[in-house]
């Protein structure tokens, strides 16, 4: 049974940042405020024409360049996002177009914050059981399309990104050891954007009520996160035979810093063992866990080696653990640029759409 392996990394934040001051100037607040209630200093916008998949694509490309891995090597992409560019087709699909993958089965999955683990599980298991030998695992986001700006208790929280991880099979020991998931739809109620599905299709009335931004009942979410935090982190470590003292690093869902404060008290670890980038970023929903772990390794914190656990809560409402062993990239002797392919990769795409105009038009004559 092959290990699954993170060989890959990359992370995209738009350019532009919005500041406590700057939110201050649109609802009444200031930064002293959202500083000590929520520990986030600024959150990155994506432009009008920057969408889940043009970031995940910045991403993977920085992923795989690092893994040396091809796009036409990949056999899977799973794109957790809670804020997709269409309800149909799967923002994976568009990234898979981008990239060039053109082997690869994608699909988008959806679990709210939680969304990451999620999908970084289903990667590393179809990874054990042989179906495939490698997966491109993708957190993206642009959260900010769904905030109404007048809602002083959201309008602060969230902010866009993306973080992407290649995962490889190999014999090496460690990679990822554990991981456990969890749900109770009882509280769906509490952190959701009502319209815009089958239920509330897009009407002049669900506009006019607001039901396309994100509502949220910060109380309840605030106590469901705290509990679920710290036992969810001992569960994964229990599945993986490993005890807190062997963890070097938690990388909890970057959400709030009260949150997170909570959780290393219910695990009674300092808070120097958390990688917490949230002051920078906000919430980015499922990018920023592997957001927050890629500037880690930047950084050069993460270390070979190290064992470290992934938690995280979100819409559902659900939530979950992953513990892996960190190892690095597998060596390789050759050097791949994946951009090159992404390049390739507009001209396929170009080619096949005249190919199916063609294909379409012989069909008509025909019939």
């Amino acid at each position: 049974m092959q290990n699954a392996h993170i060989t890959g990394w990359g992370m995209s934040a738009p350019e532009g940042i919005l500041t406590n001051d700057d939110i201050s100037k649109i609802v009444e607040t200031n930064d002293q405020w959202i500083r000590e209630r929520t520990g986030i200093h600024q959150r990155h916008i994506a432009r009008d024409d920057q969408f889940p998949s043009t970031l995940a694509v910045e991403a993977a490309v920085k992923a795989l360049t690092v893994a040396n891995l091809r796009p036409t090597d990949v056999d899977l992409i799973i794109c957790a996002t809670s804020s997709p560019e269409y309800i149909f087709p799967a923002t994976a699909c568009l990234v898979q177009d981008q990239l060039g993958a053109s082997k690869a089965g994608a699909f988008d999955l959806s679990a709210a914050c939680t969304g990451f683990i999620y999908a970084l599980n289903m990667g590393a298991q179809s990874i054990r059981s042989g179906s495939i030998k490698s997966a491109l695992i993708i957190g993206t986001e642009t959260l900010s399309r769904f905030i109404n700006w007048k809602d002083r208790s959201t309008c602060i929280l969230f902010g866009d990104g993306d973080g992407a991880f290649v995962l490889q099979g190999s014999d090496q020991p460690g990679g990822v050891l554990s991981a456990i998931m969890h749900s109770d739809g009882s509280g769906g109620d509490l952190l959701t954007i009502q319209a815009g599905g089958s239920r509330y299709p897009a009407t002049d009335a669900t506009i006019h009520e607001g039901k396309h931004f994100i509502q949220m009942d910060g109380n309840e979410v605030f106590r469901f996160a705290t509990r679920v935090m710290a036992s969810a982190t001992r569960e994964a470590l229990d599945a993986a035979n490993l005890k807190l003292e062997d963890v070097r690093w938690i990388i909890p869902h970057q959400a709030n810093i009260r949150i997170i404060q909570a959780a290393a008290r219910g695990l009674k670890l300092p808070m120097d063992r958390f990688i917490v980038n949230l002051e920078n970023y906000g919430n980015t929903s499922t990018a920023s866990i592997p957001m927050a772990m890629v500037e880690a390794i930047e950084k050069g914190q993460i270390e070979k080696g190290d064992k470290l656990v992934m938690v995280g809560f979100g819409a559902g409402l659900t939530w979950g653990a992953l513990a892996a062993e960190w190892t690095g990239p597998i060596p390789s002797k050759k050097h791949v640029s994946a951009s090159q392919y992404r390049r390739f990769a507009r001209l396929r795409s170009s080619v096949r759409r005249f190919l199916r105009f063609v294909e379409g038009l012989l069909y008509r004559r025909e019939l």
